[in-house]
């Protein structure tokens, strides 16, 4: 019998077994209109009663980009008979939705299947059972299937035991979880004592991999790291797992460290490698490596699309070359909300409000709609220059055109606006208004406004509502105590220091970073470990006496410390970020560009200069500076200073230029 259906392109005749030829016409629908009057003709011709081709409809309509997870779930629901694989379809449709409501549904329906009895389940059902159960935080429901895989003998199965053991994973059960990977990659003898079983090595991988990223999960980055190291075989996934693990969660030295150590294995880095270890280079400033990673990606034919190209776009900008970043934006085949809003962030960061702002103008041209991240980073730019009727306008623009509710951190850029101007009290009274409660951020952004402009009783109500969200921060206790400095008030600096100790609250040291010849170097405050540091020192004199000679008198008001000037104005030479320049001045030859990252509470900057002599000079704070590179001319010297925290603190190297273009712009 002669089977005839519907094809986009017209009618086509079939001879053959529907089954072998009807799930290929599926894919040639471009609509959904399309997949419709097709399923139509198969309803028509009976052809839907062939499980492969409902399973195949079913599977179209989630997963291609027609998604209808509903019309799915109907045609599922309208076969009198399905088979296990068409169970296993839905079911897996249902678990990988991001809707919680459809993974419930998927525990639902696999209670229906087993109470149906018509249908055992098989070694393909119970990972998207299990899945479901994960996503949806269902450990007692995990646990009874847990029980099901042993009543129906999979327990044996490694497919199947990899996906009990990643619901454990996910639910934070590691006792449970380590029991089953040790029964499953281990033998124990009679004293308990774990040996590696040799002839299950190799199939294993998966499962250390899932135990390696529970652990992960959980920050406990030293048991991961020992499971890492005692794997019998890593595959490019392990290194992923533990080079985003640390990445994600601020130990970025480590998932450098970890990125490096992968290409001295011979393991080539992929995509997910890129994408996990570009947002640590970013944050250490480490440009070099960074270059590497965009010409390997190129080299090996690693489509840079928009996440990659994102990402490659927000390391450019936050290691100062802006110019590379606006290459690689204009260079992307696809742009895409994403790219567009790295590249308006981009633009913020380095202070081009007007850039940013012709962007943004640039994406409703591009067809583009603007998400809540892009009005971020452009209330960011608004922000960053000070532009306050702009950064009004745009929010405004976003509430009653865009239709966009405001999240905590639009009304934290506008608080920063505000505050920045001086508009404190219209920054407090936003913050009574929001909408939702304010967090410790946004309370912040308007203590380091009230330091800037010197608000001392505003700030004092601040500093008492920080300290009640987050009474071990060390950082309102000390902006508070700066304040108090700044204007002399050294009883109160007392008070606020004795209450720091009162309860072991302890100021985190500033820790730098200097990127010489691909290689990074780590530097704290008063850090003498390094092999060279008798170098250091010396380079610390000449650098202090320089300053002496210039006529530099240190600014230690703000030095959190109890002690006479000249031991505070040691302290201030002993900075970080000082001697991580001292080791670049010892380090490189004349004109090379020094790139010092210092991390002060979880903020990066980048203090650039053209070096012919360099000296660093203490704090300096500025209404409107804020993460930006300026550059004045006075007579042959150039002032180059950049914001290295939300506060308005900056650092400031003087560098005797005699010619002005020697100045490295962008690099």
């Amino acid at each position: 019998m002669n089977s005839v259906f519907y094809n986009p392109n017209g009618i086509v005749n079939f001879s053959a077994q529907p089954s072998s030829v009807l799930p290929r016409s599926i894919t040639s629908c471009k609509t959904a209109r399309d997949l419709k009057q097709l399923h139509a003709v198969f309803i028509k011709t009976g052809q839907i009663q062939d499980p492969l081709t409902a399973a195949e409809v079913i599977r179209f309509c989630a997963f291609s980009s027609q998604r209808n997870i509903d019309y799915a779930r109907a045609v599922f629901h309208q076969m009198p008979e399905p088979n296990c694989f068409c169970w296993n379809t839905i079911l897996r449709v249902l678990a990988e939705s991001n809707n919680e409501h459809h993974q419930s549904e998927a525990l639902m329906l696999f209670r229906g299947m087993l109470c149906d009895g018509r249908v055992k389940p098989n070694r393909f059902t119970f990972p998207s059972v299990l899945k479901a159960c994960a996503r949806a935080s269902r450990l007692r429901e995990g646990k009874q299937v847990h029980g099901l895989i042993v009543k129906f003998g999979f327990d044996g199965d490694e497919f199947v035991i990899s996906n009990l053991v990643r619901m454990y994973v996910m639910c934070a059960i590691m006792e449970d979880a380590y029991s089953l990977f040790c029964k499953s990659v281990v033998d124990f003898d009679g004293s308990c004592q774990m040996e590696v079983d040799k002839r299950r090595q190799d199939g294993n991988v998966v499962l250390w991999n899932i135990m390696i990223d529970g652990h992960v999960r959980l920050g406990d980055f030293r048991s991961a790291r020992n499971l890492f190291d005692e794997m019998p075989q890593r595959s490019v996934v392990s290194w992923n797992v533990m080079i985003s693990g640390y990445a994600q969660n601020g130990h970025f030295i480590e998932a450098i460290n970890m990125f490096q150590e992968m290409q001295i294995s011979n393991i080539d880095p992929n995509y997910v490698t890129l994408v996990s270890v570009l947002p640590a280079i970013s944050r250490i400033g480490a440009l070099e490596l960074g270059k590497w990673i965009h010409l390997y990606a190129g080299k090996n034919k690693i489509d840079i699309d928009d996440v990659l190209g994102s990402a490659l776009v927000d390391m450019y900008s936050k290691c100062g070359s802006i110019e590379k970043a606006l290459q690689v934006f204009e260079r992307l085949p696809k742009r895409n909300a994403i790219t567009w809003n790295a590249i308006i962030s981009a633009f913020a960061m380095h202070g081009r409000a007007e850039d940013a702002i012709d962007y943004f103008h640039l994406i409703e041209k591009a067809g583009v709609t603007p998400n809540d991240v892009t009005y971020i980073g452009i209330l960011s730019a608004c922000s960053h220059a000070g532009l306050v009727e702009e950064g009004r306008s745009f929010f405004s623009h976003m509430v009653k055109v865009v239709g966009l509710q405001p999240r905590i951190e639009h009304y934290g850029c506008m608080v920063d606006l505000l505050g920045r101007a001086g508009r404190l009290e219209e920054a407090e009274e936003l913050i009574k208004n929001m909408p939702m409660a304010p967090d410790d951020v946004i309370w912040k952004a308007l203590l380091g406004a009230c330091k800037m402009h010197k608000n001392i009783e505003m700030g004092e109500r601040v500093a008492e509502i920080l300290m009640e969200l987050a009474p071990h921060d060390s950082g309102s206790y000390v902006a508070l105590s700066n304040m108090y400095a700044s204007l002399g008030n050294w009883e109160a600096v007392a008070g606020v220091r004795m209450k720091m100790k009162g309860m072991d609250i302890r100021k985190d040291p500033g820790c730098s970073w200097v990127e010489i010849q691909g290689i990074i170097h780590e530097f704290l405050v008063e850090d003498d470990s390094h092999p060279r540091a008798k170098e250091i020192q010396a380079m610390l004199e000449e650098m202090s006496m320089k300053l002496r000679l210039n006529g530099y008198k240190p600014n230690t008001l703000e030095v959190f410390l109890n002690a006479d000037e000249e031991h505070k104005a040691r302290a201030l030479q002993y900075h970080s970020e000082k001697i991580a320049v001292a080791f670049g001045l010892i380090s490189t030859a004349p004109q090379y560009p020094l790139k010092i990252v210092k991390n002060l509470q979880n903020d990066s900057i980048i203090l650039t200069m053209a070096h012919v002599h360099v000296w660093i000079i203490g704090n300096f704070s500025e209404a409107n500076d804020h993460r930006l590179l300026h550059r004045t001319v006075e007579d042959r010297v150039v002032i180059v200073k950049i914001i290295r925290k939300s506060n308005g603190d900056a650092s400031i190297m003087l560098n005797k230029i005699y010619q002005k273009e020697n100045c490295v712009a962008d690099f």
